[in-house]
């Protein structure tokens, strides 16, 4: 399995590949982004990991590039921004999954794997289950052609658990991919807002099944089944 890692950082690009390469992965590194675009658009990568602040050219515009070229390799964007509105502008852009700096080399590789294991379809930025449907440029929402409003909180939950159908996530797994670092996180935060979505996605459309599932003592699943 093959990775590219963008990132002006010698240091941490070289830590990362010194990680990646004991993990029996071969890694290229681009230093700057019109370089690691070149590269990642000539070379079949499995997943690419691409520092926002780039020279040359901003790793959102990088992502964005490929996108536009019709190349779906799974993106991971490293950066020191940790706010939710820098998350959705990293999504918007194709992006995959959003790391803030500093992290863990551990956290860093189980994403990876993650993404290495997402099927394809995924990565699109129209995201359907069932008669859900979920646009992640335009925001949108509908269920059976009913546009649904949802809050910016919301919006991320619902996209999290459409990236990963009949998958369950745990409230840690949740946790770290809706909110950011700063949040103030309670016991029951995850809770609550899935309850907020249960109201807006099933209880809403009582003619049609529920497609948030609670999984006991494990987390939550999106699915039809």
């Amino acid at each position: 399995m093959r990775i590219l890692i963008v990132e002006d950082d010698h240091k941490i690009a070289g830590a990362i590949k010194r990680g990646l390469e004991q993990e029996k992965f071969a890694v290229d590194i681009s230093y700057d982004g019109q370089d690691g675009l070149g590269q990642a658009l000539t070379i079949d990568y499995d997943v690419i990991i691409l520092d926002r602040m780039l020279p040359e050219v901003d790793g959102i515009e990088v992502c964005r590039a490929l996108r536009q070229k019709d190349n779906h390799t799974p993106v991971i964007i490293l950066t020191a921004k940790d706010k939710l509105n820098d998350k959705v502008e990293g999504l918007n852009a194709g992006a995959d999954d959003y790391l803030t700096k500093p992290f863990a080399f551990i956290e860093l590789l189980a994403r990876v794997r993650a993404l290495m294991r997402r099927p394809q379809e995924t990565q699109e930025t129209i995201l359907k289950v069932d008669d859900l449907v979920l646009n992640t440029l335009t925001f949108d929402v509908e269920r059976s052609g009913k546009k649904i409003k949802l809050s910016s909180t919301e919006f991320s939950l619902l996209e999290y658990l459409m990236r990963n159908p009949n998958r369950i996530l745990t409230k840690d797994n949740i946790i770290s991919h809706v909110w950011d670092y700063d949040a103030d996180i309670l016991p029951n935060t995850v809770e609550v807002f899935i309850g907020y979505l249960r109201k807006k996605i099933d209880s809403a459309f009582p003619k049609r099944g529920a497609l948030i599932q609670t999984a006991r003592g494990f987390g939550y699943k999106l699915s039809n089944n």
